[in-house]
């Protein structure tokens, strides 16, 4: 709904979308530049080549063009695509035989945009609190790098791109109880893996 006269997000790329149906690729190119590196984002913790990224949401955003004359608006345009570009590297990964994850290999590692780690480390600038949280940080993407792909496309969706769980359950094409599964799973995962380094007991988080 719009709420003094200003347009939410969900209505701002509804209207672009009719546009792109009407004929308008300018409309498309603003949406690919609206969204293109959330899907990258969002592919650099479902593929592990990183080379290849670029490539996949590219055929991503190609899939979703031709696509669009289908689509009906049942769910926000984020959503919709985050589902193709998740089905795109899932049949990226089903050609591909995937190589072992190496330490200091992880996507987006080091861009801060995934679990908000002040609520497990000290917060002070020391060298010993800047090592733990870049071992913590290690831990959780790691954890991440090991999970089935259900489950990290799900954490990632939860964790990096905030969505609620109905969007996230739209995207994934699932039940909500399957996300909330798939979440809880992918966190206790985490959390086992970080027990060690923040001393936490079997029945804790973080």
């Amino acid at each position: 709904m719009t709420t003094g006269g200003v347009i939410n997000q969900r209505e701002a790329d509804a209207l672009l979308v009719e546009r792109v149906k009407q004929g308008d690729q300018r409309a498309f190119a603003l949406l690919v530049a609206k969204y293109e590196r959330r899907v990258q984002r969002l592919l650099s913790r479902l593929v592990r080549d990183s080379a290849e990224i670029e490539d996949i949401t590219q055929e991503a955003f190609i899939k979703a063009y031709r696509a669009l004359p289908q689509f009906r608006g049942e769910s926000a345009f984020y959503t919709w695509l985050y589902r193709i570009a998740i089905n795109t590297a899932k049949n990226y990964l089903a050609t591909k035989s995937r190589r072992p994850v190496t330490v200091g290999e992880f996507q987006g590692a080091d861009d801060g945009e995934f679990f908000d780690l002040g609520d497990v480390v000290e917060d002070n600038n020391t060298p010993d609190a800047v090592l733990h949280s870049r071992q913590v940080a290690e831990a959780v993407n790691a954890a991440i790098e090991a999970l089935p792909e259900d489950l990290k496309a799900a954490i990632t969706l939860r964790e990096i791109e905030g969505l609620s769980y109905e969007e996230i359950a739209q995207a994934m094409d699932c039940p909500i109880g399957t996300v909330r599964s798939r979440i809880f799973r992918a966190r206790e995962a985490i959390a086992q893996r970080l027990r060690p380094l923040l001393g936490t007991k079997e029945d804790e988080r973080w």
